[in-house]
């Protein structure tokens, strides 16, 4: 039954099972940068030798009420979430190296903290992973499985799925794709229904990628699944019918960090302020796996499109027409192996104020995507545990927030402003607690809103 057009009714609190036992979470990539410091990182924050910084649920605020009333607990104190120490990791690789060898590889985090880690992370190993060089041609693995069909590979990754969770003594199970990214696919007959995706897996079809057969496990099997690279996956119209049927949360996709976050934050400034922008030019250099891949031009396709299509949605130029209907958009990103993890991008922007008059905007942001990233996926799996246990399915638009392509019910258009994102992730939270859905209008405030 839709629910399109009803009314949140947060009157009532909703039933959300508590967040028992041990979650595991399974990660596709895991020897990557992004798993490897996301892994270590939570290694750490459990011994106490570092904070999590950038996590929304470890360090995040929610309002509640009135601003007079000055509640604002933390979120993990205000939602009933996992904590962080009952997590437990595993996932797949093409490499076989243990988590603790793929850190130090992936040159992210200091070898005196994971030397620290180290006893932990060499008992986190990968499993064998599904991969294809023709979906991502700057990697060669060794550490794969075989099968006739993509379909056994998929029956193999839910055998992984069951084992993994029963090995482990776990209760519940979540899903992050981390790996690279994938050729650009477009959605074609194959992904329209779960009927012709299946038939597509046992007929071994070239529109059917690695990404797309962990996704479909993942769901059969139950499990929430997150897609962090930009490649089509659980965006498909088969998955996401799937995850509907298998009542399943699924959210995506690409991870925001870097130079996109910085558009989706300076974005927004611009439209709201009605100041006009001619052209954003946008560079990148990186060094590490992520780099390599995105420089051959099948996979930095697919990221280029994630990319370019924040703007169009934040300026809304249709809207706008005179401020935003012809600026001119350019993405680059080029493999520099010095950086390593340590990205470099610069943005030009060209705007227009008052009278048309030209102004410019430069930003040349030095950060590290992996550090941005390990926040992110901490986040995504404590509250796709929750969607879960709250019985939300399907689509989870409030967790846009963290992604730079984020998927939208068919029919919506995806919401990019990052300010806007965080509302709706707060007012998703009040909601399921039946507290008060925050809209800012604050006129109650004062003593004219009576008068009327």
């Amino acid at each position: 039954m839709s629910t399109r057009n009803k009314k949140p009714n947060n009157k009532r609190k909703i039933s959300i099972r508590p967040p028992k036992g041990r979650l595991g979470v399974l990660l596709p990539g895991i020897s990557g940068a992004v798993s490897t410091t996301f892994i270590a990182g939570v290694e750490a924050i459990k011994r106490g030798l570092g904070r999590p910084i950038g996590s929304l649920t470890q360090m995040g605020t929610i309002r509640l009420g009135k601003r007079t009333e000055k509640r604002s607990p933390l979120i993990k104190d205000f939602i009933p979430l996992v904590n962080p120490e009952n997590l437990v990791f595993g996932g797949w690789d093409i490499f076989p190296d243990n988590c603790y060898e793929s850190a130090l590889k992936a040159g992210v985090l200091e070898k005196n903290l994971l030397d620290e880690l180290r006893d932990v992370l060499e008992e986190t190993k990968p499993m064998p992973a599904v991969f294809d060089r023709t979906y991502v041609r700057n990697l060669k693995g060794k550490h794969l499985k075989t099968g006739k069909t993509k379909m056994h590979l998929a029956e193999q990754i839910m055998t992984d799925i069951t084992n993994f969770k029963k090995e482990n003594e776990l209760d519940r199970l979540v899903a992050v794709w981390c790996g690279s990214t994938e050729i650009y696919i477009k959605p074609s007959e194959v992904h329209s229904t779960i009927k012709n995706f299946e038939e597509g897996l046992k007929d071994n079809h070239p529109e059917i990628a690695p990404s797309m057969i962990y996704a479909y496990a993942a769901i059969q099997c139950g499990v929430p699944y997150a897609n962090g690279a930009p490649n089509l996956s659980a965006d498909a119209p088969a998955l996401v019918d799937l995850a509907r049927k298998k009542k399943v949360p699924i959210a995506g996709k690409d991870f925001k960090t870097g130079q996109t976050l910085m558009k989706t934050i300076l974005a927004p400034g611009l439209k709201a302020r009605m100041i006009g922008l001619k052209g954003w030019f946008s560079s990148n250099i990186l060094g590490n796996r992520d780099g390599e891949v995105l420089d051959d031009p099948g996979s930095f396709k697919t990221k280029e499109e994630s990319k370019l299509s924040v703007l169009e949605y934040i300026l809304q130029p249709d809207l706008y027409p005179e401020l935003y209907s012809d600026y001119y958009h350019k993405v680059r990103i080029n493999y520099y192996p010095p950086r390593g993890d340590a990205k470099e991008a610069w943005d030009n922007i060209d705007i227009f104020g008052w009278l048309g008059y030209p102004m410019q905007i430069k930003i040349n942001f030095l950060c590290r995507d992996s550090i941005l990233a390990a926040p992110i996926v901490l986040d995504l799996v404590l509250f796709l545990d929750l969607a879960q246990r709250a019985d939300l399915y399907g689509i989870q638009e409030w967790l846009s927030f963290y992604f730079k392509s984020p998927m939208a019910e068919k029919g919506l258009y995806p919401e990019h402003d990052l300010f806007i994102q965080l509302m709706k992730l707060k007012n998703t939270l009040r909601y399921l607690k039946g507290e008060e859905l925050i809209t800012h209008l604050g006129l109650d405030y004062y003593d004219y809103y009576e008068l009327g």
